[in-house]
């Protein structure tokens, strides 16, 4: 039951950290479970691009070759890891200003429990809409955010006032870190591994 988790964070997310808590399973289940989760919307986002074609406005549907979407549900899904990893190495990091002590697997526990939802918002491309998946992937975001601000007290030991302000503080590294894959993605593109359409 890799992904045992993931209803009671829907259904009683307090409760369900403090299962999480409680178990502390070892880092390869929380590893296990980013990278399942992770599939999500790569695969999505692959399908909707290569054989459903996204639709922006008023325009015909665009679609990308095969090889350019594998390429990107590939990049995305290196890209998602990377985040999910880098966000857990500063959720870490931060720890010890706020007065935690976590490990490396409740830290890796806490960024990936918290981003399911975002990734799980990916099932919105199967109506590659741009709007549509802008509004589901908008409530995925708030939704994560709220698991962070309802899961740092819990998994890190520490007052809710002291966890707020823990929150805010991975809330904003997160935001930061969105910026970096976007602005990573752009650069990428400017320099020729940019996807390819069909005509």
């Amino acid at each position: 039951m890799i992904l045992n988790h993931i209803w009671g964070l829907y259904a009683h997310p307090v409760e369900e950290w403090k299962t999480i808590d409680q178990r502390h399973e070892s880092l390869r289940f929380s590893l296990t479970h980013i990278l399942l989760v992770a599939l999500i919307p790569c695969l999505v986002a692959y399908y909707a691009s290569a054989h459903l074609g996204w639709s922006i406005g008023a325009r015909e549907s665009i679609y990308l070759t095969q090889n350019s979407a594998i390429a990107m549900a590939i990049a995305m899904y290196v890209g998602i890891i990377a985040g999910v990893f880098a966000l857990s190495y500063l959720i870490h990091w931060m720890a010890k200003t706020f007065g935690a002590e976590p490990t490396l697997t409740q830290s890796l526990e806490l960024a990936a429990y918290t981003s399911t939802p975002v990734l799980m918002a990916g099932v919105a491309a199967f109506y590659p809409e741009l709007w549509f998946v802008s509004m589901v992937f908008l409530a995925g975001v708030a939704y994560s955010v709220y698991l962070l601000y309802s899961g740092v007290p819990i998994l890190m030991h520490i007052p809710e006032e002291r966890g707020f302000i823990y929150a805010s503080s991975v809330v904003t590294a997160g935001l930061i870190l969105m910026v970096v894959l976007m602005a990573g993605t752009a650069i990428a593109w400017t320099n020729g591994f940019f996807p390819t359409f069909v005509g």
